[in-house]
């Protein structure tokens, strides 16, 4: 097994990571947005969509906490998705004054339409990387995301 890297060395290479990120979720992002699949979903909306898909009904705070993202910007994405009926609020009996989100028939299903669009798109990849890539990056970026949470309290 490698040694571990030194930390100058490290830290060289987890800024690298940093700096091809940004590009390749902007990219994909538009491809998402430009997609016929998402007839003009935001990424925004896209994330709130998916989150509920893959986590089931939740309250504003939860999807913001979850997702990293702000409260308010949580809520406007909540506000346009339900403007585009992908999503409802019902009563939460956890807390009377924090409702729940929840996925419409039409939300899942447009969820379901971006998410094979992606995949479509994520197979014409193509290329020679493998599972133990995809696993490797995987724990990469894991232990950043860790990492990060334990400097910031």
């Amino acid at each position: 097994m490698p040694a571990a890297l030194r930390p100058d060395d490290l830290a060289k290479g987890l800024a690298q990571i940093f700096v091809a990120i940004g590009p390749v979720y902007r990219k994909a992002a538009r491809v998402v947005e430009s997609s016929e699949a998402a007839s003009g979903m935001s990424v925004g909306v896209r994330a709130v969509l998916d989150h509920l898909y893959r986590e089931g009904e939740r309250t504003v705070p939860q999807i913001a906490e979850s997702l990293e993202l702000s409260r308010q910007y949580i809520q406007r994405m909540v506000n346009d998705a339900s403007g585009d009926d992908f999503v409802e609020l019902v009563a939460n009996p956890a807390h009377r004054r924090s409702s729940l989100v929840r996925l419409t028939g039409d939300g899942r299903t447009a969820i379901e339409r971006v998410v094979a669009r992606e995949h479509e798109v994520m197979a014409r990849i193509g290329g020679t990387l493998t599972a133990t890539d995809i696993e490797a990056t995987l724990r990469v970026l894991r232990h950043m995301h860790t990492a990060l949470d334990e400097l910031t309290g």
